[in-house]
């Protein structure tokens, strides 16, 4: 009931103004409701009952619960948004808003995962727990910083925490990166797993061989859905339209190029096996590159350790019987090259694409962390038809209010508090950068909503009520937003399943937000 009463009031006006002391009335009008004449009556009965409240000492007992009821705001629905709302409702009162600029939650979960790897996918069913919380809310098709700002959720709120990754991809800087055929690998997977703004992308792939610089997940990721055969996704959540591209894919070698060594590639083991197992495929890895690297792996932390022996082996092992046979019948290869750096983009001789990679041979200096590569002054060109780059991803500045370290692309902060902001905090790769898994995430996202937690134990975010969503909504509906709740996201869900079950393909996914939108009636 208070948090009702509460909402009731911030719905009022706006900018919102704490109430009136106790024992006085608070005062009305700022409603259409309430500025009607017919309303007058319903009006003086309403006063009247807060006014024998009052006396009765039960308004007071009301700003009491209301007082201890945080309202907090996350803003991006993502793995990092869900984690950090996940351990900000175990405070008993807290009632926590999750903001998102798509129509529709999860973030990288939706448009980032592979759709091969369905698995991965089921934290989604932790984060819907979390969505059907009763004190939890989702508010989709809001984007924060054009539809309403960071300084207007730090108004009606508590506490905002700033959830809302990495929605960028680093430039190569290199010459020929704006030619035709070269896009990012972040944009090439926004592409296959529908994410709107990438709906247009539209890649060529009628050319034999594909470049990816970079060695990471993503990287193997792009490679693995260029080469696994075609009727292997089918059964996937890949978009259609991006099923239909890959079906008629002439792409048959997709080499990873990397700055620096074995030692060095940031993929995982799950990743690489995933990739020398892959149908219809061989590696292919130069054993020069793998030379005295045994002698190495002593130094090296045990999960890198057995990363590094697998790529021995796959390298300098010869196969069984079974497995050479299986390679000899590849139709389709994928290799790694180390120690090269991208240094130009070439064009076709017409100027309307790319034709191929130069690269700078390198060698590595230093130890440990340190280790960088270094030019040696030789160069090769590496002929390809397309080039995805896969050099990191990379957070944006949200607000002007809000401090950004444009280099690092992070929000500057101490544990997840931003730097010199109280009430304002950040978690997941906008608060570290664009590493780790969604386990990684997880921690750190727990991190931060457990900071935030102790803030306001410690009375350190600010006292009094606060409208929470009642103030946002009413902004919202003056600037004609129409916020999609997580209900309508259920309705939207189980749209793109039924769409799905006439190809057995597990959900057909909605990649118009302005279909989405139609079919919610908005």
């Amino acid at each position: 009931m208070a948090s009702r009463c509460w909402r009731w009031w911030g719905r009022s006006a706006w900018p919102w103004t704490p109430p009136l002391s106790v024992g006085s009335i608070p005062t009305f009008g700022g409603s259409d409701e309430l500025r009607d004449p017919t309303n007058a009556k319903d009006l003086r009965s309403k006063r009247r009952r807060m006014q024998v409240r009052a006396k009765l000492g039960k308004f007071q007992l009301l700003l009491d619960i209301q007082e201890t009821t945080p309202q907090i705001c996350v803003v991006g629905s993502g793995p990092a948004g869900f984690y950090t709302a996940q351990h900000l409702l175990k405070h008993p009162q807290a009632h926590v808003d999750i903001y998102e600029k798509q129509p529709v939650p999860f973030g990288l979960v939706r448009f980032g995962v592979a759709p091969d790897h369905p698995e991965v996918k089921n934290v989604i069913n932790t984060f819907t727990q979390t969505a059907h919380c009763g004190r939890c809310a989702f508010w989709g098709n809001v984007e924060v910083g054009r539809d309403v700002t960071v300084p207007e959720l730090r108004e009606a709120y508590h506490a905002v925490v700033l959830s809302y990754g990495a929605e960028d991809h680093r430039a190569l800087e290199i010459p020929g990166e704006e030619l035709p055929g070269v896009c990012s690998a972040r944009a090439f997977v926004g592409w296959y797993n529908g994410l709107p703004e990438n709906q247009e992308l539209k890649p060529d792939l009628s050319c034999d061989t594909a470049v990816i610089l970079g060695q990471g997940n993503v990287a193997l990721d792009v490679a693995r859905i260029l080469l696994t055969p075609p009727e292997h996704l089918e059964k996937t959540d890949i978009t259609k339209a991006a099923l239909d591209v890959l079906r008629q894919s002439r792409v048959k070698t997709v080499w990873l190029v990397g700055r620096r060594g074995p030692l060095q590639v940031a993929f995982t083991i799950k990743e690489l096996r995933e990739m020398i197992q892959l149908p219809g495929t061989r590696p292919i890895l130069d054993p020069v590159d793998f030379l005295g690297l045994q002698d190495r792996l002593k130094e090296v932390p045990r999960p890198r350790k057995r990363l590094t022996e697998l790529l021995l082996r796959t390298a300098m092992e010869k196969p069984g019987p079974e497995e050479a046979a299986r390679r000899a019948s590849a139709s389709r290869a994928w290799g790694l090259r180390f120690f090269r750096s991208p240094q130009q983009v070439l064009p076709s001789p017409d100027g309307q694409g790319a034709a191929g990679v130069r690269l700078a041979v390198t060698r590595l200096e230093g130890v440990g962390e340190a280790t960088r590569a270094v030019p040696t002054g030789a160069m090769e060109d590496l002929p390809c038809g397309l080039v995805l780059s896969s050099i990191g991803y990379k957070s944006r500045p949200i607000d002007p209010s809000v401090p950004f370290d444009s280099k690092l692309g992070v929000i500057p902060n101490v544990e997840g508090r931003v730097t010199d902001v109280p009430g304002l905090y950040c978690s997941g790769w906008v608060k570290r950068g664009p590493t780790g898994v969604i386990a990684t995430t997880m921690t750190d996202s727990f991190l931060t909503g457990q900071m935030l937690l102790q803030d306001l134990k410690a009375g350190l975010l600010p006292s009094g009520p606060r409208p929470g969503s009642a103030a946002i909504q009413a902004l919202l509906s003056s600037r004609g937003v129409q916020p999609v709740s997580f209900s309508d996201w259920e309705k939207l869900d189980a749209e793109e399943v039924a769409r799905g079950q006439g190809t057995g393909r597990p959900r057909e996914k909605l990649v118009d937000p302005q279909e989405m939108l139609h079919l919610l009636g908005h």
